[in-house]
């Protein structure tokens, strides 16, 4: 079914809904990577705000606990980069997209020196060291695979590392504070789904178009690390459970939910940097004009600020300072902010405050 068009405005709505974001219901941190499916999380303490802010009341500590139990776990299943996935759907999800990753990676691992020899001798000692559900820091894995005669000087102990996580050796660890920790992926969770290519595609295709859509089919692409083909094969095993939109002459997919939910109420949000509000979509033109995206993205560096987002437009960003006992937020919109605007993103930040169990100040834009 395809509905009437629809302007940017409503995209940015239905975004919302999508996201979980306008009316978060889930109770608990598992069940909102559930529902993502993937959200970006080389940011960590932003990733732990991201899903915190879509479940009703959950706090930081819980979000780190769903990760200590296995039920969230972080690897580097979408376009290389780290991301909080379901600890069930990360094995099926590698056996889609890895293959393609592996591929783009190759001309970089052999100016490392890194060959199939190599991999498989840093696999198999972190499978006899990891054995029997062990869990080591990154440094001490790494010194590890040197003692083997595996050298990961510069840049080839990040590679190893993410090869055999792009494999299905490895997987992040429960959390240790700052510190990064490994496991096995077997061994960490005990109950993965497996599925066939062709229906982890409709998995992949309902998955991200019922909590992102509405989103193109190159959007999912994008996301997925698929090729085109394959985002079009994927959304056409899913077809029947999604809804088709229209806006500017470009086919936008979602959840017949989303469509049919009830209109957000007007609206400011303290969005963390990377979320995936903003950074789910190849094309982010429906929640910021393209101006601003260089406030955002200094650089084009790769590197997300937090966001102010008001009534589903990015406005502008906000700066986290102080210390772990008392938190301070500067607000830097792009332009003037409303009086109700500004009052709506007082409110925001103290749900923030709220998530770290600690007190949080606004301070005057500088």
């Amino acid at each position: 079914m395809v509905s009437a068009p629809v302007n940017r405005r409503r995209l940015a709505e239905l975004r919302l809904v999508a996201q979980a974001i306008a009316r978060p219901t889930f109770e608990t941190p598992a069940a909102v990577v559930r529902h993502m499916l993937g959200m970006q999380a080389q940011d960590f303490a932003g990733a732990l705000w991201s899903v915190g802010l879509r479940t009703t009341r959950a706090t930081q500590a819980d979000v780190v606990a769903a990760l200590a139990s296995g039920d969230i776990v972080r690897s580097w299943p979408l376009r290389g980069t780290l991301h909080f996935v379901p600890g069930e759907d990360l094995a099926w999800m590698l056996g889609v997209t890895a293959p393609r990753l592996i591929a783009g990676a190759a001309t970089r691992h052999r100016g490392l020196g890194l060959d199939s020899s190599t991999f498989e001798s840093a696999r198999a000692v972190a499978e006899t060291r990891l054995s029997g559900s062990g869990v080591l820091a990154r440094n001490a894995l790494l010194r590890e695979f040197d003692r083997h005669g595996i050298d990961t000087g510069g840049q080839r102990g990040y590679h190893i590392l993410w090869y055999l996580g792009q494999t299905g050796t490895l997987v992040f660890g429960p959390p240790d504070g700052r510190t990064q920790t490994f496991t096995l992926l077997d061994e960490w969770v005990r109950h993965p789904r497996r599925l066939e290519r062709d229906e982890a595609l409709g998995e992949f295709a309902l998955r991200y178009f019922s909590s992102h859509g509405p989103a193109t089919v190159r959007d999912f692409a994008w996301w997925a690390s698929l090729t085109l083909r394959d985002a079009r094969a994927g959304l056409a095993v899913a077809g029947e459970a999604l809804t088709e939109i229209e806006s500017d002459g470009v086919a936008y997919f979602l959840s017949p939910q989303t469509l049919d939910a009830a209109r957000p109420t007007s609206a400011v949000r303290a969005l963390p940097g990377f979320d995936e509000y903003l950074l789910g979509y190849q094309d982010r033109s429906a929640v910021i004009m393209r101006e601003h995206l260089a406030v955002v993205v200094p650089g084009g560096n790769g590197m997300f600020f937090p966001t102010i987002v008001v009534d589903g437009e990015v406005v502008g960003v906000w700066r986290r300072t102080g210390t772990a006992g008392e938190v301070e937020v500067i607000a830097e919109p792009f332009g003037e902010l409303s009086d109700a605007a500004r009052a709506g993103f007082d409110r925001a930040v103290q749900r923030f405050g709220r998530f770290l169990g600690t007190s949080v100040h606004v301070l005057p834009s500088e």
